[in-house]
């Protein structure tokens, strides 16, 4: 019923997605390695990190492509929701680290801190660990776009902010005394859930979480666009000042749909942690956000679809250019958003649908023609039969 509200391609983009969920983890569990259609723990590891990628990238369209906000620091969510997923997993390691504190992480006991910090209090349970994943992001969202959106902050000043934000945080979270394991951040996880981290059952049920985490995040923002609040958030995109003289309260629209967009994005990197083992400032850095709003052009914003794709192809390319061609990946990846810029302005789905729009404006007119004379035709034969 739900797939059937959202629209047949929508529809077919979510079934597309649980089908991943439930096919990708079997080929990996059920098949043997030496078969040909075997997939490999790493391949899943892998794509597991770009569905995640996925996510943020869709955080950040739904508030550049349907409500004009350029955010250049939404990896500072990303990584909020990371660090709270890797607290919990750094709760669970107890007594096998290092050091053999069962109540300190091994980096505590090292800087030789005496007891645990107070906001480390709650993320031995799970439950309170998810809880964090998103009000941590949408606290920070909800405080700084209270102030940003009610001084009418926009356009690149808002971007500047959102950046310096971010970075300000990444200086922050390198320092040793702020308790989250400074420049390497917090590593070695064991267990989530009871379930070894290494396991392959278990790489195969986090990658199906987080492709039904994109799906559903899909079909939340789906239904965000395509209501009533989608169309004041394109009305303000596109006529700010106007929306705003017609009574609409716009700032409250803009913190809603920005807050949401952080609660994503940290779910997104509580996702991509235990995937990739580690979580540390550099997800912080102003680069990262930078390269997310290059995936979400290259896809097409303000499309939904167009940032899956466009996250799922950069992410890609970049591990096989790091690979083959480490030395000039950020030079392609420069190049790729310039051409991106000047020969595809609407993104890889953005282009396929102006195309697929002017290929049916042109073949209607022709259809029209037809029409017209056959119209015609019909008026000459019939006077003759309306004379007798």
């Amino acid at each position: 019923m739900i797939l059937r509200a959202l629209g047949d391609k929508a529809s077919i983009f979510v079934a597309l997605l649980l089908a991943v969920a439930l096919v990708v983890p079997a080929l990996n569990l059920l098949l043997p390695v030496n078969h040909p259609l075997h997939v490999s723990s790493y391949f899943v590891s892998l794509i597991g990190k770009y569905l995640a990628f996925a996510l943020l990238a869709l955080s950040v369209d739904l508030i550049w492509g349907f409500a004009g906000i350029l955010s250049l620091g939404h990896g500072a969510f990303f990584a909020l929701g990371g660090y709270a997923m890797g607290m919990y997993l750094m709760r669970q390691i107890g007594s096998r680290g290092v050091y053999g504190n069962p109540d300190l992480p091994d980096f505590m006991v090292f800087l030789n801190w005496q007891e645990l910090p107070w906001y480390w209090y709650g993320f031995d349970q799970f439950w309170f660990a998810v809880l964090m994943v998103v009000l941590a992001p949408g606290l920070l969202a909800f405080v700084f776009g209270w102030f940003a959106f009610r001084s009418r902050v926009t356009g690149v000043y808002l971007s500047i902010i959102t950046q310096a934000m971010t970075f300000a945080l990444m200086l922050a979270f390198f320092r040793n005394d702020m308790g989250f394991g400074g420049n390497n951040g917090l590593t070695d996880f064991k267990d989530i859930l009871g379930f070894s981290i290494q396991a392959a059952e278990t790489r195969a049920a986090l990658f199906a979480a987080t492709a039904l985490a994109l799906a559903a995040g899909f079909v939340l923002c789906r239904m965000v666009v395509t209501s009533k609040l989608g169309k004041v958030l394109v009305a303000v995109r596109d006529a700010e000042s106007r929306t705003r003289f017609l009574g609409y309260r716009v700032e409250h629209y803009k913190l809603f749909v920005w807050v949401l967009s952080a609660m994503l994005a940290g779910i997104a990197g509580a996702l991509y942690v235990p995937q990739v083992g580690i979580i540390n400032p550099g997800e912080f850095a102003p680069a990262n956000s930078i390269e997310v709003v290059v995936w979400v052009a290259v896809g097409g914003r303000g499309t939904l679809v167009g940032p899956v794709i466009g996250a799922v192809l950069v992410n890609y390319a970049k591990t096989y250019f790091t690979a083959a061609l480490p030395d000039i990946w950020l030079f392609a990846l420069g190049g790729l958003f310039i051409a991106v810029t000047l020969f595809l302005p609407k993104g890889i789905v953005g282009t396929i649908a102006a195309l697929r729009s002017r290929r049916r404006s042109a073949l209607q007119p022709a259809a029209d023609r037809a029409g017209c004379a056959e119209a015609k035709a019909g008026i000459v034969v019939s006077k003759p039969q309306a004379a007798e």
